[in-house]
């Protein structure tokens, strides 16, 4: 068997961590180390890249709104907790915005019916295509050359891996450092759901800081009320409970196999319905909409 080839693998991601949230946690004393710092959208920028550039403009293109703002809210959520609680994770800021542009991406209902493969995994194929190959918003061959720039090797299949393994959530063994970030940014917060699912016996340190915070809500020890605020305030939620539960739910009329099923036929998307961190923001959201506001004007976690 060749080896596997070389470089600086850890800056793409390559890092092996606990699978499991509770027992990383433990790692880096998560119980002793002081509230999370406020870090704002500002202090969190998109990198200035050519493929970065060429990924969000797919992404805005082919995701429908909700979704383009939820892999936004999960780009700036993980770099914050990565800047927080795992600054010692090397991967760059580039690899993790390319991973939550494109985490979502076979969630579209051209990429669900094209497709007999789980979200997941499909959406990691189209990722590995996208960033091996110069191909513009519209899926077209970049003819620029100055623009025809495409990710290492290492980058793709870091991305492509946290990309097929962000709903894969485990109690034993290892995964990247990548996925776990995204897991921890996505999952956001199934903490009571999946401690029931999986994890019975733990205490309640899995109720405040487990994963899928964007979805089901939680990690007040990872996040400050002021930044999920700001986050949100940039990018509203626009009902993503109910459109992400039913994207969950379509996936698996179409596909009763699909991976999605391993966090509850019906379970996991009940629990991201009633996601109530999505919850207390979308209510705003929606009577704001109903007398003639903005988003912007809606007020946060701490009802600021």
């Amino acid at each position: 068997m060749p080896p596997i080839p070389g470089g600086p693998a850890d800056i793409f991601g390559f890092t092996a961590v606990d699978a499991s949230a509770e027992k990383l946690f433990d790692q880096i004393g998560l119980r002793d180390m002081p509230p999370p710092p406020v870090i704002p959208v500002s202090a969190t920028p998109i990198p200035q890249t050519i493929l970065a550039g060429r990924i969000k403009g797919y992404a805005k293109v082919h995701l429908p709104t909700p979704t383009f703002h939820h892999s936004m809210r999960v780009y700036h959520f993980g770099i914050a907790m990565k800047r927080y609680a795992f600054p010692s994770w090397a991967f760059s800021d580039e690899t993790y915005f390319i991973t939550c542009m494109l985490h979502d991406i076979g969630t579209t209902e051209d990429h669900l019916r094209a497709s007999r493969m789980s979200f997941e995994l499909y959406g990691g194929f189209i990722a590995m295509d996208l960033l091996q190959y110069p191909i513009n918003e519209h899926a077209s061959t970049i003819i620029d050359p100055e623009k025809r720039v495409t990710a290492s090797n290492a980058l793709a299949e870091s991305v492509v891996e946290a990309i097929m393994r962000h709903q894969d959530i485990r109690d034993t063994g290892k995964i990247t450092a990548l996925g776990q970030l995204i897991q921890l940014a996505t999952i956001f917060g199934a903490s009571t759901f999946l401690q029931h699912l999986f994890r019975p016996n733990l205490g309640s340190m899995l109720i405040f800081a487990n994963t899928e915070k964007d979805n089901i809500g939680g990690h007040e020890q990872l996040l400050s009320a002021e930044t999920v605020n700001d986050v949100i305030k940039h990018y509203p939620r626009m009902q993503w409970n109910n459109c992400f539960a039913a994207t969950i739910r379509k996936e698996i009329s179409l596909k009763p196999w699909a991976h999605s099923t391993t966090l509850g036929t019906d379970e996991f998307p009940s629990r991201i319905e009633n996601n109530p961190v999505g919850l207390k923001f979308e209510s705003l959201e929606k009577s704001v909409d109903e007398e003639g506001g903005t988003t912007g004007d809606v007020k946060g976690m701490d009802g600021k």
